[in-house]
């Protein structure tokens, strides 16, 4: 690593992200993470959880166990309408 690439790690480092995060679900019950001092974008809703970036990616972690949209899962189960 050379003395550049050095300065602009340190940079990143001391820039921590203090920003407070929630956790969106869209109605496919796939999971993100979205400032909490902005709107919601469409076709998503609040989850609940709401925190730091890496708490919240904590928390979808625990959460979203299966990755597959809503509507495979129901087909795959023979419950889609």
């Amino acid at each position: 690593m050379n003395h550049t690439e050095g300065t602009a790690q340190m940079q990143d480092t001391a820039q921590e992200d203090t920003a407070v995060y929630r956790v969106v679900v869209n109605d496919e019950e796939q999971y993100s993470v979205w400032p909490a001092d902005r709107e919601d974008p469409p076709g998503w809703r609040r989850e609940g959880f709401t925190g730091p970036r890496g708490a919240c990616l904590d928390h979808i972690g625990t959460v979203w166990t299966d990755m597959r949209p809503a509507s495979l899962r129901r087909a795959m189960d023979g419950t889609d309408a």
